[in-house]
């Protein structure tokens, strides 16, 4: 995978999603993480993840050993993803959101996100945070 960000060849940001949308485009990237290259789920997941969160988990190497640790493997291809609804108070939103793993367990994740304001993702939902319920 490229060390790069934005990672190329998967979505982006982009000011006409909607918080729903940011979360689909992560959980269905990481249902099918190595398509349509190794690892392209994650860079999904990194694209989207605001600076701070980038800051906190990046670079995109140590991001991807994140993501493939005990804590967030059952997202990696992922085989159900039923997702609760969405709560949304003006520039910030949550969405809960229950994965069955290729191992068959279930964890449930709390998807933290804000729509960005400045700069050049003014206007674009990022996901500040992931954390297992």
């Amino acid at each position: 995978m490229p060390e790069q960000y934005p990672v190329d060849g998967v979505p982006s940001p982009d000011p006409s999603y909607d918080p729903e949308t940011v979360v689909r485009l992560q959980l269905k990237g990481l249902a099918t993480n190595d398509d349509p290259f190794e690892d392209a789920g994650i860079g999904v997941a990194y694209n989207f993840a605001s600076p701070a969160n980038r800051r906190a988990t990046g670079p995109l190497k140590r991001f991807t050993q994140m993501v493939k640790g005990r804590q967030y493997a059952p997202m990696i291809d992922h085989t159900e993803a039923t997702r609760g609804p969405l709560e949304r108070d003006g520039d910030v939103a949550e969405q809960r959101v229950t994965l069955t793993g290729p191992d068959g367990r279930t964890v449930t994740y709390i998807f933290g996100l804000s729509r960005s304001r400045d700069g050049e993702f003014d206007g674009c939902w990022l996901t500040d945070r992931v954390l297992v319920e």
